[in-house]
């Protein structure tokens, strides 16, 4: 559906995924992985193809664009992230009469996730300004209408960060899908809509600002 792009700011870059990532992201996910409970990160080169190998289907296919995180501070790759659930709603089966919403975007709605970030990175500017630019793109790009966020239930520290870019809490999906864990994850589901993003966008410049 989408060409790859790059997306970039004064801390991160988002690059198009590639396999030539697999031994960056690797590095990136060696040393301490305590903070990789709730979250899929490979943690040897057969399986971190694997998982570029799967991204790159699901690009080719259309319905993500997955990118890797590059700290421009730090000049090395430290994570992943991708922009997924690219959906145009269907709006031909209506109500005789009825007319659509007014929208003007290619896209109803979009996803972020998949996002892991080494832990050199953490605690850095790259995650928010990586969902600045994510952000930016899908609602001033695209036109979406809301952009959603899940993650594990149990995962408190990815929920508290989500909250912070301003998204809200839509509610948690009981027996979603497996964990990374080999529990039943149930899935805590926010989102943000156009009509939210500026004031959002405002925050989060300020927040790089400081």
């Amino acid at each position: 559906m989408f060409a790859p792009f790059t997306l970039e700011g004064t801390h991160v870059r988002l690059e198009p995924l590639s396999p030539d990532h697999v031994d960056e992201l690797l590095e990136a996910a060696t040393g301490d992985r305590s903070t990789f409970a709730y979250t899929l990160v490979p943690s040897d080169r057969p399986a971190m193809a694997t998982y570029v190998e799967r991204a790159l289907d699901h690009a080719a296919a259309g319905d993500q664009i997955p990118f890797a995180t590059r700290s421009l501070a730090l000049g090395r790759v430290v994570g992943a992230t991708r922009l997924y659930e690219l959906e145009p709603w269907d709006w031909t089966a209506l109500e005789p009469g009825a007319t659509p919403a007014p929208h003007g975007g290619v896209l109803d709605r979009a996803s972020i996730g998949h996002t892991w970030l080494g832990p050199a990175a953490q605690r850095t500017p790259v995650n928010t300004e990586a969902k600045l630019l994510m952000l930016g793109h899908a609602f001033e790009s695209w036109g979406v209408r809301a952009v959603r966020l899940q993650t594990d239930s149990r995962n408190d520290r990815s929920r508290a960060a989500i909250a912070r870019l301003g998204c809200s809490l839509d509610g948690v999906l009981r027996v979603d899908k497996p964990a990374p864990d080999g529990a039943v994850r149930h899935s805590a589901v926010f989102s943000m809509t156009a009509d939210e993003w500026p004031a959002a966008r405002r925050r989060l410049e300020g927040r790089l600002r400081r």
